[in-house]
């Protein structure tokens, strides 16, 4: 199986056997891939680096290294130290993966909007300023609290990017006030719209449409979001690896 980030400057193969998806909601992962991330696996034997024109790595802890793209963001891989084996992200593989996501796990770091099975929780106390970042602290900025809910994108696109699928809020990009954005850089889509990604560590961060309308990125809210996942567009092109059982609304394209 063939899999490769958004713009194609890496490309990968991985050959089975292949351990199911694990989804998990630790801060990293829900830092970098902006909602949370859903990891499969291959021992190293049946990996391998077609492309890696824009493979960049991140050391997000003593015992692992993250993998992504420098040129897109796109979250990609996750190599313990000292083990014969790479996760790697089922969302940047092509066409249909066969794989299920088999446990959830650090579900007590999953973010206030979302719970990791069945209909998300209530909407949570937040301050009418929220504070984000990135995983590696690069990219540090404020923005309003949602006044609406928080959409799940399953498209290519966001799958690619994120890794798994995306959750994001819309949000007055006026009112976003930078305090770090040293990593800060914007990826070009074929639709003319731009996502802000940090270089440093690889998170996703916002999206610009190609009309101005603007949304932030719900994993990379430092504590609560005030709001709800209200429901999912894009559902026609879901990964093949995972069951939408939250009873919330779904839209096979845009709304």
């Amino acid at each position: 199986m063939q899999g490769s980030c958004l713009c194609g400057d890496v490309v990968f193969t991985v050959t089975p056997p292949l351990r199911d998806a694990v989804a998990c909601h630790c801060t990293q992962c829900r830092k970098v891939s902006g909602h949370f991330w859903a990891a499969a696996s291959v021992p190293m034997a049946g990996f391998r680096l077609i492309r890696d024109d824009g493979l960049a790595w991140y050391r997000s802890s003593p015992a692992a290294t993250r993998g992504f793209c420098c040129r897109c963001g796109a979250t990609l891989f996750w190599k313990p130290d000292g083990e014969d084996r790479m996760s790697f992200s089922p969302g940047a593989l092509d066409g249909p993966t066969g794989l299920t996501v088999a446990e959830h796990i650090f579900a007590a770091d999953g973010g206030d909007y979302y719970a990791p099975a069945g209909p998300p929780p209530l909407p949570s106390p937040a301050p009418p300023v929220l504070q984000a970042s990135c995983l590696c602290g690069g990219v540090r900025f404020s923005v309003p609290r949602p006044e609406g809910g928080i959409t799940a994108c399953h498209c290519t696109q966001c799958r690619k990017l994120s890794g798994h699928y995306a959750a994001s809020f819309d949000a007055d990009e006026a009112g976003v006030r930078f305090e770090a954005r040293s990593g800060l850089a914007e990826v070009t889509t074929p639709a003319g719209a731009q996502r802000g990604f940090c270089t440093g560590c690889g998170s996703s961060l916002y999206f610009r449409a190609a009309d101005g309308a603007f949304s932030v990125e719900a994993g990379v809210v430092d504590g609560p979001t005030g709001s709800t996942l209200t429901g999912h567009i894009c559902v026609a092109d879901a990964g093949d690896y995972y069951a939408l059982d939250d009873g919330l609304p779904q839209h096979p394209g845009r709304e």
